[in-house]
């Protein structure tokens, strides 16, 4: 050879040019077309598609395709293919006689490997020299790629009628399957339609077309591929007539999957029959919302085991001019109520209240800030955890006021809510109760974590992971990697988590139990609704030992709507998917890091010597809390009605006795309903040095400031002041800048006017007992 060469030089180099001229004569890519978007099921079907850029419904290849086509589409084109090398000199002979007598193009000849070739360059004129040059490059392409790989390139751009181009797409348009459920009759009737794609349009053609495919179903029969009864039941089956609709099973998944894989297939984590349920559930509430102007609402269900998403709802059944095509899972909303469980964790995790600590429910202002509850009613004091059960505002301001704005704000951040993003002054207090904005898949994804934590952690005898808190997945090929084992928590202690879930159990549900056909008493659920100011947002995420679901309803354009509340509209919907769910057992304790601790039975504090008690288990950090401070020693006469002290009584005679007493203003509410409150005995009359402070204000609150508004009449509303007294027999005398304004006994309200401005309200009791209070009133 290598003398040849050095005889040869001329020769040798043309030699080397062409061969590097026909290595390089196939392009890298051979088809350089836009493909449409497709995701598909857990189960591999088909849950929803996008057309492709340039209008045409071509799916991406396939590593494979189904043994029938296979066989059907190589026994119609190609029957040699397996032993050619890219070309059929026979055939070609053959189709050039039959051209020639016919004097025109009436057969090609053609190889599969040529149609490759063909479909890649864009159909160009059919010509003999065009026929050449694929046949060269079909040899080139034969080097590059298997049999199998040509077979797979040829079924996904081969055209099928229409904007179908594939097989993948020709099996849903025409016989609503994949290509692997296809029978040999489908098979084969889209291994004809290649050759003659405009057969394939309803009402027309059938004819024709039910001949080329039964007599392709009879060579497979001759070939000995089928048999007599496959062939006999084939040739029986109808031909495709009305084109079926692409499925759009999970459009707002497919939006968000094409937002960086346009034209890609992603096979998803969704259970098809998982999500034909809920996509039923939310047609049927929408369809009922409807009819008080609420179009929207969104659903999403987690694997908490491996954070896949398992149903993802983005919308309602709606139309365009109500936002059909917005995915509510990903846009932020106002948070109401949902923050709520977090702060209820984080304190429990920092040792700053235990589940039954008493928080105050009283009217509140806070540096112009006044949060109202949502029945507008105070109970004056409040089991922590049945505050949040309830979704109490006033007890949640005051805990975010105790915990720290900077703090909570931390910890959300640590969860990765990514739309609270602005400062932490920004939000302040109102962070609680829906001053923020949030989205459904971050606050699904926090609630799995969370629960994720105590599961491991139960599962572990103590450990937790250092990657635990992960991202939803929606790729059925992802794999979490949870980081290694390690003692330190990861943001929240699992005995935090526990307590809080515990709390979240005994939510209140709605009026009515016979209207709640969905729960059921063997369905433990954690679960917390939120409703945002004026109507506009309605929340609901639950959470068992295995699935996380998360709904929102409301409107996507902001608007608000009566009776559009958590509770009433998005809790329904929580239920009925929990129900489509497997039933699984509530958590297990995480005793490692929980500790039995006695506790106050009244007031719910680390109990201190002489209070009633009883053993509760609390979180580790619990330990920390405060001992009660509502139980004080008292002196008493020996008939218990009076207190007295050595004044006037025997020290003798004296009983001493501990005694549950709550702050005046908490007092005042408290008692009125818990019946079995007794408030502290008056001093008998005789005694000396008895006096104590027993009132207090309700409102206004220290420094406040007033803003007197006008009536419809545009005449100056008066200020009430408002004031409680624990002996309800007590008169007291109001005075504004040192003026009096009249005495009340009961029920303590002054109604006053004054000029804007500072001034000082004194309140005086028939005891001499005083109180000040310094105000600024703003008229409008």
């Amino acid at each position: 050879m290598g003398a040849f060469i050095k005889r040869n030089p001329k020769k040798s180099t043309l030699v080397l040019v062409l061969l590097v001229a026909y290595y390089f004569s196939l392009p890298r890519t051979l088809f350089d077309t836009p493909y449409s978007t497709v995701i598909e099921s857990q189960e591999g079907e088909l849950l929803a598609a996008k057309i492709a850029a340039d209008g045409q419904w071509r799916f991406p290849a396939k590593d494979s395709i189904p043994d029938k086509f296979k066989k059907c589409i190589v026994y119609y084109e190609d029957e040699h293919f397996y032993n050619h090398f890219g070309f059929n000199p026979v055939a070609m002979y053959k189709a050039f006689q039959q051209n020639q007598e016919a004097g025109r193009v009436v057969r090609g000849g053609s190889t599969l490997t040529q149609q490759v070739i063909r479909l890649s360059r864009n159909h160009h004129k059919r010509t003999y020299l065009e026929k050449a040059l694929e046949l060269l490059l079909a040899t080139r392409l034969e080097f590059r790629h298997s049999k199998e790989k040509i077979l797979e390139l040829y079924a996904a751009h081969a055209p099928f009628g229409g904007n179908v181009v594939g097989l993948e797409m020709a099996s849903w348009r025409y016989f609503g399957v994949q290509s692997h459920q296809l029978s040999w009759a489908e098979s084969a009737t889209l291994a004809v339609l290649p050759n003659a794609p405009s057969l394939i349009y309803p009402g027309k053609n059938q004819e024709k077309l039910l001949k080329k495919r039964n007599a392709l179903l009879l060579k497979l029969f001759k070939e000995k591929i089928i048999d007599l009864i496959t062939y006999q039941l084939a040739i029986q089956e109808p031909l495709p007539q009305k084109p079926y609709v692409v499925p759009q099973i999970a459009p707002h998944l497919l939006e968000a999957f094409a937002k960086n894989n346009t034209g890609k297939r992603l096979k998803t984590t969704i259970q098809m029959p998982l999500q034909n349920r809920v996509n039923q559930i939310a047609a049927y509430y929408y369809n009922q919302y409807k009819q008080n102007q609420v179009h929207n609402l969104a659903v999403v269900v987690i694997d908490i085991q491996n954070r896949n998403i398992i149903s993802y709802v983005g919308n309602s059944p709606t139309d365009k001019d109500h936002n059909k095509d917005v995915d509510i899972i990903q846009a932020p909303r106002s948070t109401g109520s949902i923050l709520k469980p977090l702060l209820f964790a984080s304190m429990l995790d920092q040792g700053e209240l235990l589940p039954n600590t008493l928080v105050p429910d009283i009217p509140t202002q806070i540096s112009g800030y006044t949060p109202e509850n949502f029945n507008l009613s105070f109970d004056g004091a409040v089991p922590a955890q049945r505050a949040l059960s309830r979704s109490l505002n006033i007890p949640a301001v005051l805990m975010l006021q105790e915990h720290g704005v900077n703090n909570f704000y931390e910890l959300l951040q640590k969860f990765k809510l990514r739309n609270i993003n602005k400062r932490p002054d920004h939000y302040g207090l109102s962070l609680i109760l829906g001053g923020a904005e949030s989205n459904l898949w971050d606050l699904c994804r926090t609630y799995a974590n969370l629960t994720s934590t105590l599961n491991y952690f139960n599962r572990s005898k103590g450990k937790y992971r250092e990657k635990e808190f992960a991202e939803l997945n929606y790729d059925s090929n992802f794999k979490q990697d949870y980081g290694e084992d390690s003692y330190e928590k990861t943001v929240l202690g699992a005995g935090a988590v526990y307590m809080t879930y515990n709390a979240m159990k005994e939510v209140n549900r709605p009026e009515g139990d016979e209207a709640w056909k969905f729960y059921d008493s063997s369905l433990p659920i954690a679960w917390k609704t939120g409703t945002s100011f004026g109507n506009r947002d309605a929340w609901a995420i639950g959470t068992n030992s295995r699935y996380v679901v998360g709904v929102w309803v409301g409107n996507a354009s902001g608007e608000g709507r009566p009776q559009l509340t958590g509770v009433e509209s998005a809790a329904p919907i929580l239920f009925d998917v929990f129900n489509l769910l497997p039933k699984k057992p509530w958590f297990e304790p995480p005793l490692n890091d929980l500790e039995y601790a006695e506790v106050c039975t009244k007031s719910g504090y680390l109990a201190q010597d002489h209070c009633p008690k009883r053993k509760e288990l609390i979180p580790k950090n619990g330990t920390k809390t405060r001992i009660c401070p509502y139980h004080q020693l008292v002196h008493l006469d020996p008939t218990e009605q009076f207190r007295v002290n050595s004044s006037c009584e025997n020290v003798e005679n004296i009983v001493n006795k501990y005694w549950f007493v709550l702050p005046p203003v908490m007092e005042w509410y408290y008692k009125t309903n818990h019946i079995d409150y007794k408030p502290l005995p008056p001093f008998r009359a005789d005694c000396q040095g008895g006096q104590q402070v027993v009132m207090d204000f309700i409102y206004p609150k220290t420094n406040s400031k007033i803003y007197l508004t006008k009536n419809f009449y545009s005449k100056i509303q008066p200020v009430i002041l408002k004031v409680a007294h624990s002996n309800k027999e007590a008169k007291l005398f109001w005075y504004v800048d040192n003026v009096y304004k009249g005495s009340t006994q009961t029920f303590h309200e002054m109604q006053i006017e004054a000029n804007s401005g500072f001034h000082y309200i004194t309140v005086v009791d028939d005891n001499g007992n005083e109180i000040k209070r310094k105000i600024e009133i703003v008229r409008e």
